[in-house]
């Protein structure tokens, strides 16, 4: 569609839309209803966040491309993951172990294979350069838009190979978390299954959620305002740090990753000193409001209609997913993982440092901070397995 038909073009306006969907979704879900109940058990306000923006962008309300998005990606985001980070319990999050770094490893390794293996499938239906959109697409399925930035000058994606790879990211990843949020309610079954010991998991989740129930205090005003200037001037601040000409830039460490791992830093340092108070007052919901905006300004970016232009990527990307999810749930197996590692392992990858504390916090509410950990390492480590990935496709057509 035409962007001057859209409906709703001031950034403002969009900004206030999205909101409206973000307030609208979650009053429903809060209705004590058996039908409401139901419904946002199998589809959770999470899924709605992309869906929603996604359906609005086809239907000609919102835009496909506003500067609200990359405001929102580049200052909105950043500040609500430095509200997670600051709090984190630490010392009992460590108590998890390694299996979810072990599964998210994997889950690379499913990544990398899977991207040559399913250009290979989809070869002969692809355009040219094709293979060009692998180390892209990998780029952003091994830690975010960053990395996806990094690997489309890596490689030179040309327009015509790069839309389809972001409709196919997109949808593609979207569904697959949609997917990981509805098996959150069935996590004990999978433990079981699988014989995994989940104790240790629920234990964490439940003394870091009965410290923050017996020290919650009514939020005021000085307390407010602290929260907002912590996560909004330390997040901008951050930001300025990681873009000043000392601190080194490569393909693989841009201003976003470095932003990033700052953050992550500043909010574990926070975590340890009385600032990590203010989550009595609320910090990390707040944080979750500034996450949830980012979201539906992904979701906006996509468009419905753009899938017929696409197919053979979208099943590429398919075929591509399913080798990933196949590694991580074999590896799962092996080692009796819990789901709630299958799913931070997972995400850490596909989803990236913008739904991974998301999804953990669906399936245990008090461990987000472990899914952005996740997201992090995926943003260092991405660019060197995209890199890999992308230069594999190419050898497939004697490149």
């Amino acid at each position: 569609m035409n962007e001057d038909m859209v409906l709703i073009q001031d950034p403002m306006a969009i900004f206030a839309y999205l909101s409206a969907i973000v307030a609208i979704v979650f009053m429903l879900s809060t209705i004590d209803n058996k039908f409401f109940r139901t419904f946002f058990r199998y589809a959770p306000p999470l899924i709605w966040m992309y869906f929603l923006p996604m359906l609005s962008t086809t239907f000609g309300i919102i835009p496909q491309s506003s500067d609200l998005y990359s405001f929102l990606s580049t200052y909105i985001l950043p500040a609500g993951l430095l509200l997670l980070m600051l709090s984190t319990n630490v010392p009992a999050t460590f108590k998890l172990g390694g299996k979810a770094i072990i599964l998210f490893l994997v889950g690379t390794l499913g990544v990398v294979i899977g991207g040559p293996i399913a250009f290979a499938l989809f070869q002969g239906i692809l355009p040219d350069e094709a293979w060009r959109g692998v180390g892209a697409l990998a780029g952003s399925w091994i830690g975010g838009s960053a990395n996806m930035g990094a690997m489309i000058e890596a490689f030179q994606t040309p327009d015509h190979i790069l839309s389809p790879v972001i409709l196919t990211d997109t949808i593609v990843g979207i569904g697959w978390m949609g997917v990981m949020i509805a098996l959150a309610n069935y996590q004990d079954k999978f433990n079981k299954w699988n014989g995994a010991d989940n104790s240790t998991i629920k234990r964490v989740n439940a003394d870091i959620a009965t410290e923050i129930e017996q020290n919650a205090q009514p939020l005021q005003l000085p307390q407010l305002f602290g929260i907002l200037g912590i996560g909004i001037a330390g997040s901008y601040l951050i930001r300025v740090f990681a873009g000043m000409d000392f601190i080194p830039k490569s393909d693989v460490m841009s201003t976003s990753t470095w932003t990033f791992i700052i953050i992550t830093a500043v909010g574990i340092i926070l975590s340890f000193t009385k600032v990590r108070k203010l989550e009595y007052y609320g910090a990390s919901k707040i944080g979750y409001l500034g996450i949830y905006l980012f979201l539906t300004g992904i979701g906006a970016q996509a468009n419905l209609a753009d899938i017929v232009q696409a197919p053979q990527f979208i099943l590429m990307g398919a075929v591509w997913l399913a080798i990933h999810v196949l590694c991580i749930f074999i590896a799962a197996r092996l080692l009796r993982a819990p789901l709630f590692f299958v799913a931070v392992g997972s995400q850490g990858n596909i989803g990236g440092t913008s739904s991974a504390p998301i999804v953990a916090s669906v399936f245990q509410p008090a461990l987000a901070p472990v899914g952005l950990l996740m997201g992090i390492l995926g943003n260092i480590v991405g660019t060197y397995a995209a890199l890999l990935c992308g230069k594999l496709a190419q050898m497939i057509i004697g490149g």
